[in-house]
């Protein structure tokens, strides 16, 4: 198969700083990275914040208005793009997947935080005006000792607890920790099961709680159900296999696991409003644009 959206590597962006992680003002990276492709994916976790500028974002074929103070998280493997206007600049983060993995005990409580969840309505959102001065000056921290690993281990952990105060609900304590914990878990599980697991009652059973409570916790926290979710993961790996590989119709059912490209077809139509190859046909016609 033939990449048609490339994946850029955490060293073909760094230049000459640490690889591990990078903390630059956004003007100076867009100029140093004048040749990126876009649209394209990252293999490591990537963040943007906006101090002033225009222009506009898409992340996972969804699209966002850049406006000052908003920031854009992107986990490894989205696909995104950006078309911004003269005179943009705000800072921008890039580190290692496994940046944590020798730091922590349990190196995966980074996908713990909202904004790092892989859903595009989760990955946006705009910083608390109360908020923008301590956000600012953890940035400028960051950026001038950067090459300090440890020391950008904890400002960036520290960031992202400030940034999960502000979007998390003071209702969200005691008892719904145990729910937030399931949904985690159950978000987890779909990121591994979502093309042989299909139904809600298969994550139901193997988190050992009732197809119904499964349902009532992902409605009270995000405003889906199970099923929804379920359904809108598949859908995420579809319009991602229909743009980043020449894959037929056929082999991306296959891939997925449908009984048939017919019923991959009437599956995504009903979703998307349009069939796999029309949604393949505007995406290519967009991605032109960058070539």
């Amino acid at each position: 198969m033939v990449a048609k959206i490339p994946v850029i590597e955490q060293c073909t962006v760094s230049g000459p700083f640490h690889k591990d992680i990078l903390v630059e003002d956004l003007a100076g990276y867009l100029a140093r990275n004048r040749n990126l492709v876009f649209p394209h994916r990252h293999n490591f976790y990537h963040f943007l914040l906006f101090t002033k500028g225009t222009g506009t974002f898409s992340l996972d074929f969804e699209t966002f208005e850049v406006q000052p103070w908003r920031i854009y998280f992107m986990s490894p493997g989205q696909i995104h793009t950006w078309v911004f206007d003269e005179g943009v600049d705000g800072y921008i983060v890039n580190f290692d997947k496994d940046l944590f993995k020798t730091f922590l005990v349990r190196s995966e409580h980074v996908s713990y935080f909202s904004f790092f969840s892989g859903r595009a309505e989760d990955d946006v959102f705009t910083i608390k005006e109360e908020q923008r001065v301590s956000v600012l000056n953890i940035f400028e921290r960051l950026r001038q000792n950067m090459r300090e690993l440890d020391f950008g281990r904890v400002s960036l952990l520290y960031l992202f607890h400030v940034l999960e105060k502000q979007r998390d609900p003071v209702e969200r304590l005691g008892a719904n920790k145990i729910n937030h914990a399931l949904l985690h878990n159950f978000m987890n599980l779909i990121e591994v099961h979502f093309s042989t697991l299909k139904l809600p009652k298969d994550y139901a059973a193997l988190l050992y709680v009732t197809p119904n409570h499964l349902n009532a916790v992902t409605k009270e926290q995000l405003g889906y159900s199970a099923g929804e979710l379920i359904r809108n993961r598949v859908l995420l790996e579809a319009k991602r296999l229909l743009v980043v590989k020449n894959y037929s119709i056929a082999e991306i059912a296959y891939e997925l696991n449908f009984s048939d490209a017919s019923y991959f077809t009437k599956f995504f139509k009903k979703a998307v409003g349009c069939t796999p190859e029309e949604f393949k046909k505007n995406i290519n016609l967009y991605t032109k644009k960058y070539e």
